[in-house]
């Protein structure tokens, strides 16, 4: 799931130690407080090279790193907001405002269990803090740990009884761990909260496709589009309810729409690869993997299809290298040793072939059938709540 609203982003506004290691002659202190002037007013490339200019001056100043990576935060580039926090973090552990940061870094990368470790430390230093409380409860969430997601939200849910996102995953939560009566209770609220927005259809239908209930997640997702066409996911899971149904072409036109609405996202790109291996257009298919994989290169999903698209093409050495690259990424995944078998085979490599359907197998995906990745939905990170005292 993806964010749909920005976190709220705590900015360590420290300003630079008096015992700076840059020669005595440079006050670095304009050239701080310009970038960082420049961060509240969203200049970020200004605040970029402002920060990285106190840096260059002053490489032990935990201040221009943690701002730094709130830049980086700001721009989406987690993976640069994330070393810059982890090195303000080792010049002054007891920074405030790190360990938040940190974790809304991971939850935005969608790395859910970094994120509940950084969570936990801003609970374990601040008990009260409720903007690490529902974000550690909602990692949980997202990260498939419904009981402990519960016991978190759980103490929230008064504070949080408008917002459709919260009462969501504290639906879906109680219902696995099996507090039916609370999950009902929770989903009725929220359909008496939600009226007839397109968030709350939008909302329904992924819970129905989640359910592999097609039809009603269908009427749903439609509806939610005849609200408001410019929502969000909403023509991704659309498009994964036309895939499950076998109507491709109208599949491929709900993701080529989502693509517009969410370019930076790598899923309608992969699905829409996958769309056009059914319907016999690899090279194409290569087109639209590459494309995911440009904005998630780890994306086993994206390196099988590859892999499969070179060998209809009859490049059975390059598939072979993509589904070997998969398989890395994800070595239980029978459907991709199902396949490098297959390519194996195609090329004459019998002993190679024979092994990895011998590891299918063993992975108890007996059948072609079933050695397809099943279709599932996406979603954005609940939205977050204004932070509260």
């Amino acid at each position: 799931m993806r964010t749909a609203a920005l976190p709220v982003i705590v900015l360590t506004l420290f300003m630079l130690r008096a015992q700076s290691q840059a020669p005595p002659a440079q006050d670095l202190r304009p050239i701080f407080e310009h970038a960082r002037q420049a961060l509240l007013n969203k200049d970020y490339a200004a605040a970029e090279r402002g920060f990285q200019e106190v840096l260059r001056l002053d490489p032990q100043s935990a201040a221009a790193c943690s701002n730094l990576g709130v830049v980086y935060m700001r721009t989406a580039k987690y993976d640069s907001a994330i070393r810059e926090l982890l090195e303000a973090k080792k010049l002054n552990p007891r920074m405030p405002g790190i360990d938040l940061n940190l974790g809304l870094a991971y939850y935005n990368k969608e790395e859910f269990l970094q994120a509940i470790a950084a969570f936990s430390r801003v609970l374990q230093a601040q008990p009260e803090d409720y903007q690490a409380r529902y974000l550690l409860g909602m990692s949980y969430f997202l990260d498939d740990n419904y009981r402990h997601a519960v016991e978190v939200l759980e103490p929230l849910a008064s504070g949080e009884a408008d917002n459709l996102d919260f009462l969501f995953a504290l639906g879906i939560s109680y219902g696995k761990v099996k507090r039916v009566e609370e999950s009902q209770k929770t989903f009725d609220h929220m359909i008496r909260v939600g009226g007839d927005s397109a968030h709350l259809h939008f909302l329904l239908g992924k819970a129905y496709l989640d359910l592999y209930q097609n039809e009603q997640a269908k009427a749903e997702l439609e509806k939610a589009i005849s609200l408001d066409p410019k929502l969000g996911f909403t023509h991704f899971n659309l498009g994964v309810v036309y895939q499950r149904m076998g109507l491709l072409q109208e599949a491929a036109k709900e993701f080529d729409v989502e693509m517009t609405l969410t370019p930076r996202e790598p899923w309608s790109y992969e699905n829409r690869g996958e769309v056009c291996l059914d319907l016999g257009q690899p090279d194409q298919a290569i087109k639209y993997y590459r494309q995911a994989l440009v904005r998630d290169p780890k994306l086993p999903k994206s390196l099988a299809g590859l892999g499969k698209a070179y060998v209809q093409m009859g490049a059975e050495a390059e598939g072979i290298r993509y589904l070997k690259e998969a398989i890395t990424r994800d070595p239980g995944a029978a459907s991709i040793h199902y396949q490098l078998g297959q390519a194996y085979r195609k090329a004459g490599q019998s002993l190679e072939a024979e092994k990895e359907l011998a590891t299918t197998q063993k992975l108890q995906a007996a059948a072609r059938g079933k050695q397809a990745e099943q279709l599932s939905g996406k979603a954005p990170p609940p939205s977050l709540p204004a932070q509260k005292p």
